[in-house]
């Protein structure tokens, strides 16, 4: 039975987006295993921010390289602790500025290294300086940004959840370095559910005037916890290395005896 022209037209296009579908969802597969090189995942949303991350380092033109998100990313963070000065000085509605600064960081933040990785242009020990401490500079510029906004004892909150926040990322470096496996996510969360705890807490604080104080308390303490369980976790697996370190030296120790006699 021959089909119709027009059955043969939509058999044919049926078939080009069946095969496109495919295609896509290969170089989908494929750049999420690019990325996801050498860093670990454990955050509450990791699947989800993984495919988007996957999709817009495709996007993005050859023009934007890693140090030009990086950059980005750093804006980001400089919109936020802006905006938070703003509310201070001006009106506390321009807190609300500080959601489009937090989505520009994740956007620079999020991108910078996985773009290198899947340009095939990684600059491993390099990127790695870079984003710790430009991460660590808008981590500080936000922190006094609250404590310009905050009123009385409560400016201390802010340099409290600095000095908590740095603790945090010296513990990742600690992982990487007795790991070898980096990951900047501590337990479910990471810096995307950072971003979002702190953009729902200066969204309530335009609202509820004062919640601001309250609620960071409460993200202070966490962190503290955080911290804690976070630094046992490294101190077992450093006792661990050192063990293991041990008993491969007295083994060559040995080795090298039988060798000898």
């Amino acid at each position: 039975m021959l089909l119709n022209p027009n059955c043969k037209f939509w058999y044919f296009q049926t078939q080009k987006i069946t095969e496109m579908k495919k295609e896509t969802k290969e170089r989908m597969v494929k750049t999420l295993n690019i990325i996801a090189k050498d860093r670990k995942r454990t955050n509450i949303l990791k699947s989800s921010e993984q495919k988007l991350i996957a999709y817009l380092v495709q996007k993005i033109p050859m023009w934007i390289n890693s140090d030009g998100l990086t950059a980005i990313g750093f804006v980001g963070n400089v919109v936020v602790a802006s905006s938070i000065v703003m509310g201070a000085f001006i009106n506390r509605y321009w807190l609300l500025l500080s959601l489009i600064g937090f989505a520009v960081n994740w956007f620079g933040d999020s991108l910078d290294g996985r773009i290198a990785y899947y340009r095939n242009r990684p600059r491993k020990w390099y990127g790695f300086s870079l984003d710790v401490t430009v991460d660590w500079v808008g981590t500080i510029l936000i922190g006094l940004a609250f404590m310009i906004y905050a009123q009385g004892a409560w400016k201390y909150l802010g340099f409290l959840f600095v000095v908590l926040y740095g603790w945090q990322m010296i513990t990742a470096q600690l992982r990487y370095k007795i790991s070898g496996q980096y990951s900047i996510d501590s337990g479910i969360f990471g810096p995307t559910e950072v971003r979002i705890i702190l953009g729902a807490i200066i969204t309530l604080e335009v609202f509820f005037p004062g919640s601001i104080y309250y609620l960071t308390t409460l993200a202070t303490a966490f962190l503290v916890y955080s911290n804690l369980v976070e630094a046992k976790k490294i101190l077992t697996l450093a006792d661990q290395r050192d063990t293991e370190e041990k008993r491969i030296k007295e083994r060559e120790i040995v080795n090298r005896q039988r060798e000898n006699a």
